[in-house]
C-alpha cells in the first residue's frame, strides 16, 4: 500500500480507503461483527489507513464496529464519515445540511465512534436547500473546536463544489479537501465535470460503487453461491462483466481487481473506496494492488461501454473548435493544463 496527500492538504492517506456500509447486518445484506473485524484487519495489513463510514450506516452500527476496531491506534487511522442522511424520518431538521443537522449528527457520530475528533467530515448528499455558506461556515467552527479536522463533499454537484472551494478561499475558511462520487466502469458521468473539477482544484476524488455493488464481478452471471445484494444485475453490467471476466482469463487476475484499477487509472488524484462483506472479497479487491493496467488495456475497458462525454468538453476539444480557437498553432503549444481528450 502506497499513500496519497488528501486533496490540498498534508493528510495522508492510503491509496484505497475501507468502506463500511456492509459493518452491520441491521439492514439485511451485511456483515457481522467478526467478519466486519476480519475485513478489517486485512486491510490493515496490506497498509490501509483510510476508513469511510457515515452516521446512517446499518442505522449506526457501522460506526460503532469502526469506533472499536481502530480505538487501540486512533491516531494511526484516518477516519471518516458524513452527515446530512435523517435518523428521524418525522423531523424535517433531522435531515439535511443545515448547521443545525450538521451539529447534532457530529455528536451522535462521536459517541458511535467513541472517539474526541473526525478526521474527514463528508456531506453526504446535496440537499438543494441550504446555503453553500451555512455549510462552510458551520464546518469551519466545528474544524476551530477540534471535532472535525477536515472537509469534504460527497454525492453534490460540480458547481456546488467549486462554488464552496471560491467561498472558503475568499473568506479564510477551511477548504474542501476531496468529493466522493460514484464511479465506475459501468458508470463514468463523473469524468463529465467532476473529474475536471477535482484536477482543477486539487481535490481528491473517492469512488463508491467501483464495482457496482459486485455486478462487475460476474457474480451476476452465472448460478453461484457468492453473497449478493441485488437479485439481478442489469444487462449492461453483465455484459461488462464478460469483458472484465474475459480480460481477466488473459492476465490472470479477476474482475473485481480489473475493475478497481480502471479506477485507479483515470487521470488525478483518485483513492477508490472498496467495501466487502467477506473476508475472502476484501483479499481478491486487495490484490488489485499488485499490479497495474496498460494504457492499452484501458482502453480495451473505455471502448467495451458507449459512454459519451458530450457537451462541453466534447465540443471544445474537437479538432474544428480548436482550429477556430489557436488556427495553425494548437499542435505546438505544450500545455500541461490540458484536458483528457474524451472517448
Amino acid at each position: 500500500m502506497r499513500y496519497k496527500l488528501l486533496g490540498k492538504s498534508g493528510l495522508r492517506v492510503s491509496e484505497l480507503c475501507l468502506g463500511t456500509m456492509t459493518f452491520g447486518e441491521d439492514w439485511g445484506w451485511g456483515a457481522s461483527k467478526e467478519v466486519s473485524q476480519k475485513i478489517f484487519d486485512a486491510f490493515v495489513a496490506q497498509g490501509g489507513n483510510f476508513v469511510d463510514t457515515a452516521n446512517n450506516y446499518t442505522n449506526g452500527t457501522s460506526e460503532t464496529y469502526v469506533g472499536e476496531f481502530i480505538k487501540s491506534e486512533r491516531d494511526h487511522f484516518v477516519l471518516a464519515t458524513k452527515y446530512t442522511l435523517t435518523e428521524n424520518p418525522k423531523n424535517p431538521n433531522a435531515g439535511g445540511n443545515s448547521r443545525k443537522n450538521m451539529v447534532q449528527t457530529i455528536e451522535k457520530s462521536l459517541r458511535r465512534l467513541d472517539t474526541e475528533a473526525i478526521d474527514v467530515l463528508y456531506l453526504h448528499m446535496w440537499d438543494f436547500m441550504t446555503p453553500v455558506a451555512e455549510v462552510l461556515r458551520s464546518v469551519d467552527d466545528l474544524i476551530r473546536a477540534g471535532k472535525v479536522h477536515y472537509f469534504a463533499f460527497s454525492d453534490t454537484p460540480a458547481w456546488v463544489v467549486s462554488y464552496a472551494v471560491a467561498l472558503a478561499e475568499t473568506h479564510g475558511w477551511s477548504r474542501p479537501v476531496a468529493i466522493q462520487v460514484p464511479y465506475s466502469l459501468a458508470g463514468r458521468a463523473a469524468e463529465r465535470d467532476i473529474f475536471p473539477m477535482a484536477r482543477e482544484l486539487d481535490l481528491s476524488v473517492t469512488p463508491w460503487g467501483v464495482i457496482g455493488q459486485g455486478a462487475l464481478t460476474g457474480k451476476y452471471n452465472t448460478p453461484n453461491d457468492d453473497p449478493k445484494r441485488d437479485s439481478d444485475a442489469s444487462p449492461k453490467e453483465k455484459n461488462l462483466a464478460e469483458v472484465l471476466m474475459k480480460l481477466g482469463a488473459e492476465i490472470g487476475q479477476t474482475p473485481a481487481q480489473i475493475a478497481i484499477n480502471y479506477v485507479r487509472a483515470q487521470m488525478g488524484n483518485i483513492i477508490p473506496i472498496i467495501g466487502a462483506r467477506t473476508e475472502k472479497q476484501i483479499v481478491d479487491n486487495l490484490g488489485a494492488l499488485e499490479f497495474s493496467l496498460t494504457p492499452e488495456q484501458v482502453k480495451q475497458l473505455n471502448d467495451a461501454t458507449d459512454f459519451k462525454i458530450d457537451f462541453p468538453l466534447s465540443f471544445l476539444t474537437n479538432d474544428h473548435v480548436r482550429g477556430l480557437i489557436f488556427g495553425e498553432t494548437f499542435s505546438q503549444i505544450d500545455n500541461h493544463r490540458v484536458p483528457v481528450t474524451p472517448v
